[in-house]
């Protein structure tokens, strides 16, 4: 986890628009020679090969949506934020390179807030050598707005598109999955105690890998690069962000595809199902539909089995079938039930919240 600072506050509208984005931009670097141009000009310049492919990827992040400041660290959402968008371009089987920030804030928030939030920034870019090469800044009536795009490039025959899995793939999922989901639920309980009892300290170190993977997750930057080494090309590619249900839903929608997913073999962390237990919730249900987990999910020709089996990065959770058999969770029990859709929908909990 990050270290808070104690910090003093200046008005954002002592400095102004520009000097704002000089002050928070004054530590960028750049990893890349395709950045030609980065910020300091009304665009941004990169120069991709004839050999390779850009991808694009772009995501918002509004305050009261996707995340609530009463407890996520300033310096850990900017971290977030641009795992976020990194997880795409890692899911599309491409490497990141280029970053555009942009930040709507309202008055309640002074330069000393934004530093935290861009240092998270900076922490990211750094640490997974991508360029922020531009932006913008705005002031805001609703709180807080984060909106980032990544930028990236693959060789044009390596990019991986969720269409593309064919009956009998193998569908092998990266990590564990349900964390971040109970990390929220374990973060919300807390919350609601301080409301009730102001002086109440959390005793959160049971549940440090939840919280971890809810507020600092780390996109799967290796997956890409390791399958390349295990010279695995995937069929079809997704990251799980909305929910494994969602995904691989998803999957099976662009590749025309039916699928059987098997309950036994999606992979939980222990203080996942310890968690489960305390709250007397499902395990199954909490890593079919938590969603933010930022793992990636895809398919393989069976042929591929031998350079994967044994993997500690991967687990094959099921495999793809004619899209006439349906879609399909195999439980414990063996039982045969339709596999739905039950993850995050930013629009639809929006609607129901209003």
């Amino acid at each position: 986890m990050f270290e808070e600072k104690d910090t003093t506050r200046t008005p954002v509208s002592a400095l102004g628009e520009f000097q704002l984005i000089d002050h928070l931009t004054q530590y960028v670097k750049i990893h890349h020679e395709s950045t030609v141009k980065g910020i300091g000009d009304d665009a941004a310049v990169v120069a991709p090969t004839k050999k390779e492919q850009w991808v694009v990827t772009t995501d918002l992040l509004v305050e009261g949506v996707h995340f609530d400041l009463s407890y996520m660290p300033l310096k850990h959402l900017g971290y977030k934020a641009v795992m976020v968008n990194l997880s795409d371009v890692y899911a599309m089987n491409a490497e990141a390179k280029q970053l555009t920030v942009s930040i709507a804030a309202s008055n309640r928030f002074p330069v000393e807030a934004l530093e935290e939030l861009y240092a998270g920034i900076l922490a990211a870019a750094n640490g997974y050598k991508v360029d922020i090469v531009g932006g913008d800044t705005t002031a805001s009536t609703a709180g807080l707005l984060i909106s980032i795009t990544a930028m990236g490039t693959a060789p044009k025959d390596k990019i991986t598109y969720r269409g593309g899995a064919k009956e009998n793939d193998l569908l092998v999922v990266t990590g564990d999955l349900g964390a971040a989901y109970l990390g929220l639920q374990v973060l919300e309980r807390e919350k609601q105690v301080f409301q009730v009892n102001p002086k109440a300290q959390p005793d959160l170190e049971p549940y440090s890998y939840l919280i971890e993977r809810q507020l600092k997750p780390e996109a799967r930057k290796d997956i890409p690069q390791l399958l390349k080494s295990l010279e695995v090309l995937p069929t079809a590619m997704i990251d799980i962000s909305d929910g494994l249900s969602s995904e691989i839903l998803h999957l099976c929608k662009h590749s025309e595809t039916g699928c059987n997913v098997y309950e036994d073999k999606i992979p939980l962390d222990p203080q996942v199902m310890a968690t489960c237990e305390e709250f007397e919730l499902d395990s199954t249900t909490i890593a079919l539909n938590g969603g933010e987990d930022y793992e990636l999910l895809f398919t393989i020709d069976t042929d591929d089995f031998p350079k994967i089996k044994g993997n500690p990065n991967f687990t094959i959770i099921g495999h793809m079938t004619a899209a006439s058999e349906g879609n399909h969770l195999i439980t414990r029990a063996q039982t045969k039930i339709p596999l739905i859709a039950r993850g995050w929908d930013g629009i639809q909990e929006d609607e129901t919240s209003s």
